[in-house]
């Protein structure tokens, strides 16, 4: 797949006109938040509010989109000094998935011991994941967004009540798929260990864990984190957050009922609330 010369200038930080991007992917982009509006008389262009962000939303809909991680010096340089051509680059330069934990586990990389226990302020990158094992009763727990990734410490307090609450008490091991690829999904399919998603609590970060996580996963080793007090929480949510999300997400449904009141409480507030609103300062 080819990446058009509008999604190759929003990620160069370019203006481009409405008129250059498909219609459909326009739609998404600007529900989802990610392209800033730009009005010139009767015209409209756009620029990426985020370039990661984009990045991460376009690689995370199409794999296709994957070229887009390429390490751009390192990878594109190396093939440009044999071939003239750096477009012929198509593998990503980092695979794998970050991990943290706020205790040792002790885990096994390429067939050797290997012990994550990252000093507060660090968290580790596993590339050669294929080969990454944990103890079969360590809980994994996914986070969406990276801020509530790297101060896990910080919300210990908080997984630790939760996880109390429905009678966990294994040692806890946190993924965050950032890069976005289907790395993390691959390496959680290969194990059997329970497998617990915290992300945002609005329609589109539900759909998230329906469609990436439960569904190739299953309902058996899967579950949504939903606080106890997300519904005081969600009445001083973001109604802008609700209103980007509803015309792609008003029909989402689930058969599992903790899961429909929490997408019937969002509907009944009309507002989301992000995961970071749980890191204690």
């Amino acid at each position: 797949m080819a990446i058009s010369a509008s999604i190759q200038a929003l990620i160069a930080g370019e203006t481009v006109a409405g008129s250059r991007i498909s219609n459909r992917l326009l739609t998404e982009l600007i529900q989802e938040g990610l392209l800033q509006i730009i009005i010139h008389g009767s015209r409209k262009s756009y620029r990426a509010n985020n370039i990661e962000a984009l990045k991460r939303f376009l690689i995370d809909k199409d794999e296709n989109y994957r070229i887009l991680d390429i390490d751009n010096f390192d990878s594109r340089s190396s093939m440009a000094s044999e071939t003239g051509n750096s477009k012929l680059v198509t593998v990503r330069s980092c695979p794998g998935f970050p991990v943290n934990t706020y205790e040792p586990i002790e885990c096994r990389l390429n067939e050797e011991p290997f012990i994550i226990n990252p000093q507060e302020g660090c968290f580790y990158f596993v590339s050669d994941w294929r080969t990454f094992t944990i103890p079969n009763d360590v809980i994994i727990i996914g986070i969406e967004n990276m801020e509530n990734f790297r101060k896990v410490r910080q919300q210990r307090l908080f997984f630790d009540e939760y996880l109390h609450k429905h009678g966990h008490s294994q040692k806890v091991l946190f993924v965050s798929r950032y890069p976005q690829s289907t790395d993390l999904r691959e390496w959680l399919a290969s194990n059997s260990n329970l497998y617990i998603h915290f992300g945002d609590f609005d329609l589109a970060g539900i759909h998230i864990f329906l469609s990436e996580f439960q569904k190739h996963l299953g309902i058996g080793r899967t579950s949504l984190l939903i606080p106890e007090d997300i519904s005081s929480r969600l009445r001083y949510g973001s109604t802008s957050r609700y209103n980007e999300q509803y015309a792609r997400y008003k029909d989402i449904k689930s058969d599992r009922r903790e899961i429909q009141q929490l997408i019937d409480l969002i509907h009944h507030e009309r507002k989301g609330y992000d995961q970071e609103g749980y890191i204690t300062q």
